[in-house]
């Protein structure tokens, strides 16, 4: 019996990764089984070492330069064929669009409930799962007893802990024999410099209030300062002033920043479904009626154009940029 965390790479381990392996940990330290780690990509080198400190005893590394990037034919029979041989009783995965897509072919695979975008996961003799339903209006308290119980966690509502334990064995293995009905060549990303938005610690988001998309340089200096994703609600979207990828909501992407700083956005509830779950929420609006000052921590009435651009002056000056 184990616990089972699958690591998500790009080239190296992104932050979820480390997020995955920390909740798996908490699982198996409260469930008193070990815990295990896969990793599946062309190397996973240098990174071995920086999994210590989770208590994980092995990392099985399936690697081959045909990995490097996720495809169902040789991902999720490497998931399958490990959970099985090591009798996992609880499988983690990131719900980001790899992860979700990958964990629901292993659990159809298996056979077995999977429970998607949690946002907390904890031990009590079984899996326990907290799920956002409904738009973010119901929070499901989800108690999986079939094993294995699947689930993925939202990027960044898991903070990484660490202890005193060394980094895990590495198990080198290959490729499996499957033939790859789909080779992904090469990948265009984006633009140098920007941030994934679902898994940024810091989102700032414009909306109708900028009235114009020649404004977009306003929020993305301070993007650029902060080191922050740029996002945006689905008025802009729909209007035609920026690309569907930056949407946040009900309709786009669901984040869960430390900070989300919303400019112009008047905070519909399609909008609140997908950031409500940030840690803290700044906004910024001309109306002191508009919802968003209702769900934020922190809320300033004035112009954005003149907000905006004092604020990020003080943050160049405080960070020294």
């Amino acid at each position: 019996m184990s616990i089972l965390a699958i690591l998500e790479q790009r080239g190296g381990l992104k932050p979820c990764a480390y997020e995955t392996l920390s909740a798996a940990a908490t699982i198996a330290k409260a469930s008193g089984m070990p815990l295990r780690a896969l990793y599946i990509g062309a190397g996973l080198g240098e990174d071995a070492q920086s999994l210590a400190g989770f208590g994980a005893a092995t990392v099985y590394a399936y690697e081959d330069p045909e990995l490097t990037h996720f495809t169902p034919d040789a991902y999720v029979p490497i998931v399958v064929g490990l959970a099985r041989e090591l009798d996992a009783k609880v499988i983690l995965g990131s719900a980001t669009s790899v992860g979700k897509a990958l964990c629901a072919s292993v659990a159809g695979r298996l056979g077995v409930e999977l429970a998607q975008d949690c946002t907390a996961v904890a031990w009590d003799s079984a899996l326990a799962a907290t799920k956002p339903l409904y738009a973010g209006k119901v929070v499901a308290e989800m108690r999986l007893d079939a094993t294995p119980a699947m689930a993925t966690l939202r990027p960044n509502v898991v903070r990484v802990e660490r202890n005193e334990t060394p980094p895990p064995s590495v198990v080198q293995r290959g490729k499996p024999e499957v033939t790859l009905r789909t080779i992904i060549r090469d990948v265009v990303s984006a633009a140098a410099g920007t941030v994934e938005l679902t898994e940024a610690k810091i989102v700032v988001s414009g909306g109708r209030g900028l009235g114009d998309p020649k404004h977009w340089p306003v929020l993305q200096s301070l993007c650029d300062t902060l080191g922050a994703a740029l996002g945006a609600s689905r008025a802009a979207v729909d209007a035609g002033w920026i690309a569907h990828p930056h949407q946040v909501g009900q309709t786009g992407k669901v984040v869960s920043p430390d900070v989300y700083i919303a400019c112009g956005i008047s905070g519909a509830i399609q909008h609140q479904a997908g950031m409500r779950t940030a840690r803290l929420i700044v906004a910024i609006n001309k109306d002191p009626d508009a919802p968003i000052f209702k769900i934020c921590d922190y809320g300033i009435v004035g112009d954005l154009f003149e907000i905006v651009p004092a604020l990020n002056e003080e943050f160049r000056r405080v960070l020294g940029k």
